[in-house]
């Protein structure tokens, strides 16, 4: 859990309601605001105008249509204080909602300040989501604000919220995966598993892996409005965040790829090959993937992968070799993830179904097991806005949108076989790839 910033705060208020000295806990904006509206125009001007929230807090705080949205979680329900820690203001006003409340604070005019904003009643332990919005200004913005502060009986328990921890993953939101673990004593050379991302759930910045590997991922993702990808990528062995740090005879060597397919490298989180469609996949459609991984009997190993998509028949993606690797499939896995830390407020889901698993003497295994874990946001209780479980047959994952519910890491989840393997031409997948 995080370490929570106490201290003792003096105020002077005309309300005799709030004492003159309490303790508080404070919430650092960088970590845990987003900017859920704004100005519907995009003019150079409004560009020029737009506010923003850096890892200080809000910043360039100019535009009335703008509302930043502040959330933390609590452990307790009962009263709650409010106050916010600002500075460059110049006698602005500012709204704040809050538990179905609104309060209309004015800002002394102090180069650093903080002031009481007002008290709400907590009905339900959760997360709690605290509103900004600039109302009046003397100056060129309403001011910059630092962090809000709470305490009270609601603030009295544990809170969760982005504090000794990174604010770009924190905002970024959790990561949530699920494991396959494979039958012992069979070697698998590959595996097949179906995606579907609900109508609703798919913002932008939304990576959705379907078939995970120990040395890669391959799914799709949603890159901006108009753009929509399929991605298939495998690690070098060489491990650097910089491609170009890879040695020659540890890079990933493309060995053929798709007619619409794109090819590079990768780094920041690991380096290697990276291949890609921009295609426009749909919510409510159900895509597959199938991926083989086997030795090439010289020290390296192929990777290769395949998508059917709404024309209905497989397309080859691409096919990578990777040095100094001699494997079979391994570490089967999924992964639903939030890429775009101002986008990470927004919930996102997906459905996994008809997991299968290929032998190397051609046997298919169904896969109805799938253990349920998250990343270090998730881990250290940063965000607790993580669930999955078994859906329509299949199972599911969702994440962000600072859900109240969540599923404990660890957690095993079970679906009910269909005993129907997939029904592939593996001879034209070979053609493919010739």
């Amino acid at each position: 859990m995080e370490r929570l910033l106490a201290f003792i705060l003096v105020v002077f208020v005309s309300c005799g309601s709030i004492p003159k000295a309490v303790n508080v806990v404070s919430i650092p904006l960088g970590g845990n605001t987003y900017i859920t509206k704004k100005m519907e125009t995009d003019s150079p001007d409004s560009r020029r105008r737009r506010s923003s929230v850096s890892d200080k807090g809000i910043v360039d705080w100019k535009d009335s249509a703008t509302v930043y949205s502040v959330y933390f979680r609590t452990s307790r329900t009962g009263s709650l204080n409010l106050f916010l820690r600002y500075g460059d203001a110049d006698g602005s006003t500012v709204k704040v909602a809050a538990e179905g409340k609104e309060f209309y604070v004015k800002l002394g005019s102090h180069e650093s300040d903080t002031t009481y904003i007002g008290t709400v009643a907590v009905k339900d332990t959760g997360y709690i989501r605290v509103d900004l919005q600039g109302v009046t200004k003397k100056g060129k913005i309403y001011a910059s604000a630092y962090d809000l502060l709470v305490n009270g009986d609601a603030a009295g328990g544990k809170l969760h919220f982005v504090n000794d921890f990174s604010f770009y993953w924190g905002r970024r939101g959790p990561s949530v995966h699920l494991n396959y673990p494979f039958p012992e004593n069979e070697t698998v050379e590959w595996f097949y598993n179906e995606i579907t991302a609900p109508e609703g759930e798919d913002p932008v910045g939304t990576y959705y892996m379907s078939n995970g590997f120990a040395e890669g991922y391959f799914g799709m993702q949603v890159n901006s409005p108009t753009e929509r990808r399929v991605l298939f990528s495998v690690w070098s062995p060489y491990k650097t965040d910089n491609p170009g740090e890879i040695p020659d005879d540890m890079k990933i060597v493309l060995l053929k790829k798709g007619e619409n397919t794109r090819t590079g490298e990768f780094g920041n989180e690991g380096s290697g090959g990276q291949s890609y469609m921009t295609y426009t996949w749909k919510t409510g459609n159900t895509y597959r993937f199938l991926t083989r991984i086997r030795p090439d009997g010289k020290g390296s190993s192929i990777y290769t992968s395949y998508f059917y998509g709404d024309e209905g028949k497989w397309i080859l993606v691409a096919s990578w070799l990777r040095p100094k690797t001699d494997t079979y499939y391994k570490r089967a896995h999924s992964f639903l993830e939030s890429f775009n830390p101002e986008k990470g407020y927004l919930s996102r889901k997906a459905l996994y179904c008809n997991q299968w698993a290929r032998t190397i003497d051609g046997k298919w295994i169904e896969l109805t097991e799938a253990r349920f874990s998250t990343d270090e946001t998730g881990r250290k209780q940063a965000r607790m806005d993580y669930t999955g479980g078994v859906e329509s047959g299949g199972f599911f994952l969702q994440n962000c949108g600072f859900l109240n519910g969540y599923t404990v890491p660890g957690t095993l989840f079970t679906r009910a076989a269909n005993g129907k393997a997939p029904e592939i031409d593996f001879e034209k997948l070979e053609e493919l790839t010739q």
